[in-house]
Formats: C-alpha cells, structure tokens, sequence
C-alpha cells in the first residue's frame, strides 16, 4: 500500500461551548474556514492539487448542516473543483475524517484535506433532535443508551469508583493547565476576527482549580435508579446487583467549540510538490463494541496488529477522554504506563467539540512527539453506540 503521510495538522484552541464562550460570535463556517485559511498559507500549497475533503461534524442542522465541509472549503477561497463531503461517525468523526482522507491521497495519489468541526455554543448536542435519545422505547430497541449511563455501566462492571475517576480527572485537568502555562502550541492557530482582533490564543476550559476533594463535592449525573435504565440494565446484567453511578460534570468531557484540519497526501505528492511532512500514517482501524463505549481498546488492537506494532513500542498515546471510567478501561485493558498517556491533558480538561476532537488529537500527538523526539503514536477514540477509532502515526524526523 502507497504510505500516506501528514504534511500538516492544525487546530484552533478549544473555546468554552456557552453564549460567552471566546468563539461564540463566529458561525461554524467562519470558524472552520479560518482554519482552512491558516492551513493553505502555513503550507503554501495549491489547493487545486487537493483531491478531497472530509470532515467530521456530529450535530449537521442549522448552521452546521448543508455539508459545511465542502462550503467551509468554499469560504476559504479553497479551490472551487475540491470535492468535500461531512461525516458523522459520533465523537470518532474527525478522526476518520483524517483516515479516509489519506485513502482519498492514496487512490488519488495526491493530496487530500480531513478535519472537523463543531461549535456546541451555537449548535447544541441533540439539536438535530435525535429520535432515539428522546423515545426510550425507540433507543432500547435499537441498543442507545445515554453515554453517561453506558459509562456507569462499565464503572460497575470493573469495580472503578467515584474516586477513581475524579483522580484521573484532576490528573488530566493539571496537566492541561501545566501545558498552557508552557505557551502556545507549534500547532495550535490563534483564532482572530474579521479585524484581525485575536479572539481566542488557548484552550479556554480548564479549571485551575479542580482538585479530587473539590470534584468528590460534585453530584453524579445519574442517581440510583436513572429513571428506569439501571432497571433496564439490570435485566440484561442482574450479576451486577445494582449500577454504580460515579460520573460527573467534573469527569467528564465537557462541551466545547473547535475546529481542526490535517493535510495529508502520498509520500510521492509530498515531494513532488516540495512539501515537507511531519508523520507516516501506518495504519488505522474501527470497531464497535454495542452498548458500552470501550470499542477504542478493539480499534487500538486492530491498527497496532495491521501496523506490526505492540502496545510496548508505542511511544506516546493521545485518546479523547470519555467518561472517566472509559479512560481507564482503556489503560488498563492495553497496559498503558500513564506517563506517555494523554501527557498534556485532554477532554475532560480540555473539552470536546464533537466532530472536531479526533482530527484534533493528530495536531496534539505530533506535537508532543516532534517536542519530545520519539517514533510512534496512537490517536483514537470511542464514541456512542460504541463505535471507535485509533491510528497509528510514525514521526518523520
């Protein structure tokens, strides 16, 4: 198979996902377009030698609907013949975005675009009104449960407890902090406004002050019971006794607004075109584990195999944090060592905006990888009805 390799990957910092969030004034379009923007100038590539565009976007209505990849694309004064199209594979979207992007290089044999994008301030999760989430009987039947549930779930199942997690998420939440403390990174891009007025220079989400005692005065989001679905579980688990609710607004990812966008292409393209790369795209895989959200441990599995890797060789890991007992589930099931894991921080500290984390996750992993000089990395993520995605990345001194 022709290597695909990343010659760039860009994001914009994460903004608070409420009407005084940073970002807030810009349209989804506006913002991704920026990106687009910062994207063609940084690399100086002719984007009519770009065959393709995907990006990731969950909630498609309203200002995020009409296929906003392809009018982002357009907004950016991108070439008018690139193609685009806008996916929803849930929290994993931007990810796969990237992945399919590279199949587009591959079989072009030229360059190709992956992203996402999601504002939740303007845009709020369920706004395309998901039947599923609102009619209980429709979602059983098809196997949907609430991710916080789910989460809980996998939380009774592993003997994973409140503190735990809110351990884990104090972990995240300073590290995150100690990463903005260092300064801006190589790959995060200022978001400006029509002005040129900065708007937003870092992730905006993280609370200084979340220790585990002030996140153990938090309430779960779910009390015993969870209107019937700790019934419903229990029906289809009754070794479990009862559900353990351990989960928070405090470890858990909380919403947010962002963008990112990753320019990937053959090796061949790349240096055609006199493009320097900064990673080998090795592989990269799916699975779905139905009703839990841990089908990122499957797709790790299946892309280290295809990538002639094991857990041991990877040198640094960048995975969008669930619910904190997901995250965990995750380490442990890979025997992951914490100190190459999430090492700046990430969703629960950070935030989520949905469609855009995945393709986040590259720019962040590349980052840390280029600063700290090492070889292999692994992005992935799981996501609702347990569908998930991981890719494999070797770094290109």
């Amino acid at each position: 198979m022709t290597d695909a390799v990343v010659i760039e990957a860009l994001r914009t910092p994460r903004g608070a996902a409420k009407d005084s969030g940073a970002l807030h004034a810009l349209t989804p379009m506006e913002l991704l377009a920026g990106l687009l923007r910062a994207l063609q100038q940084r690399t100086g590539v002719d984007t009519a030698q770009v065959a393709d565009g995907v990006f990731g976007c969950v909630t498609q209505t309203g200002e995020q609907g009409g296929n906003i990849g392809k009018s982002a694309c357009l907004l950016a004064d991108w070439s008018p013949q690139l193609s685009a199209v806008t996916i929803n594979r849930y929290c994993a979207s931007g990810l796969s975005a990237v992945n399919f992007a590279a199949q587009q290089a591959r079989d072009s044999g030229m360059l190709a675009v992956g992203g996402g994008i999601e504002m939740m301030s303007r845009v709020p999760m369920f706004g395309d009104q998901v039947p599923y989430y609102t009619d209980r009987a429709l979602g059983g039947r098809i196997g949907f449960v609430p991710p916080p549930w789910s989460s809980d779930l996998v939380a009774t199942r592993e003997g994973t407890t409140r503190e735990d997690c809110d351990r884990y998420a104090a972990l995240s939440q300073a590290r995150a902090l100690a990463a903005r403390r260092r300064g801006l990174a190589r790959s995060m891009v200022p978001v400006t406004d029509a002005q040129g007025a900065v708007l937003l220079d870092h992730d905006e989400n993280i609370r200084e002050a979340n220790t585990p005692e002030k996140l153990a005065t938090l309430r779960t989001v779910y009390e015993p019971g969870a209107n019937g679905l700790d019934a419903w579980g229990l029906e289809r688990e009754p070794g479990l006794g009862a559900i353990r609710h351990v989960h928070t607004a405090g470890n858990a990812p909380c919403m947010a607004d962002g963008a990112a966008a990753v320019l990937v292409g053959t090796q061949a393209a790349a240096r055609q075109l006199g493009l320097p790369v900064r990673a080998r795209i090795l592989a990269h895989a799916d699975a779905c584990v139905p009703l839990t959200q841990t089908g990122a441990v499957d797709a790790t599995r299946r892309a280290l195999q295809r990538a002639g890797l094991t857990v041991a060789e990877i040198d640094l890991w960048e995975v969008r944090d669930s619910f904190a007992a997901i995250t965990l589930h995750y380490v442990r099931s890979l025997g992951i060592d914490l100190e190459k894991f999430n090492v700046n921080g990430s969703s629960i500290a950070l935030g989520h905006p949905m469609g855009a984390t995945g393709a986040m996750l590259v720019s962040c992993l590349l980052d840390e990888m280029e600063t700290r000089g090492l070889r292999y990395g692994v992005a992935a993520l799981p996501g609702a009805f347990g569908v998930a995605t991981a890719t494999v990345f070797e770094r290109i001194p």
